[in-house]
């Protein structure tokens, strides 16, 4: 077999594993919708629209700028939180591993911020923040810090002390044992920690848009359909969050692929 040939084969391979899955649940959806449809009268569509239904309405949605604008507005605004979440749960792993006292005093907080449960701290920071549009980031990034925390804290648990002998050995400066001894540790957990937390910020943040509606954001668009009973809006939007947050996951990866970040 030539390796064109083997190629093509692992290409078509990969394919038929997204199309047939994807083929057969949107067939046990159009099924259901069709039975649904038929016990209530063909009022279905207020329960469980079909899939072309809902592709319909995703196609004239996305003819109209506030789509693209509340998309965009919500992408922003939520991966800003996950940066910051990431960024301060990296510091907050550093701290308490490097300094007793950092530990004695971060370690207890984190914990709290990682037993709240999303609801309270959406409400919480409802109240606390000047704007709403500014209470979908701040959660996000809350939910991100104690995984980053936790993942980054065990990777510099877990660095070789083998190695970290032999930089003492060959007197290498604390600059160069971080860069060549403990990031190459850390970077592994790093990158697990930001592609589950890149899902739970996506998923914490679009229900802080829920509840406290900015003006342009996915997570208003998804509440003013439930009002209206604008089902296959609903639906239509829902799959927006989940193609985006397939785009951030996939975009995560190429970033932690280049820089040599696989998971644990």
């Amino acid at each position: 077999m030539t390796p064109s040939t083997t190629s093509r084969n692992n290409t078509l391979r990969r394919l038929l594993r997204v199309v047939i899955p994807l083929a057969f649940w949107l067939g046990v959806w159009q099924l259901a919708a069709f039975f649904i449809d038929l016990r209530t009268d063909g009022h279905g569509a207020l329960l469980l629209p079909a899939p072309l239904l809902v592709a319909g309405r995703l196609w004239t949605l996305g003819g109209q700028p506030a789509f693209w604008q509340a998309a965009a507005t919500s992408l922003g605004r939520i991966f800003a939180g996950f940066a910051g979440g990431v960024a301060a749960g990296a510091l907050a792993a550093v701290a308490t591993s490097a300094l007793r006292g950092a530990d004695w005093v971060l370690t207890p907080a984190v914990k709290v911020i990682r037993a709240v449960p999303v609801a309270s701290f959406i409400v919480l920071v409802l109240l606390w923040a000047p704007t709403t549009g500014v209470v979908p980031a701040i959660v996000a990034g809350l939910m991100v810090l104690p995984v980053l925390w936790g993942n980054v804290s065990k990777g510099i648990a877990q660095t070789d002390p083998l190695l970290l002998e032999a930089a003492r050995a060959y007197r290498f400066g604390r600059c160069k044992t971080v860069r060549l001894v403990y990031l190459p540790s850390v970077l592994p957990y790093f990158a697990s920690g930001c592609a589950t937390g890149l899902g739970l910020a996506w998923k914490a943040g679009v229900a802080a848009e829920v509840l406290c509606q900015p003006k342009l954001a996915i997570g208003t668009q998804l509440y003013r359909a439930k009002i209206t009973l604008e089902t296959p809006d609903l639906f239509a939007w829902t799959l927006v969050v989940i193609a985006l947050s397939f785009v951030l996951e996939y975009a995560l990866g190429l970033v932690f692929a280049r820089l040599g970040g696989g998971k644990r």
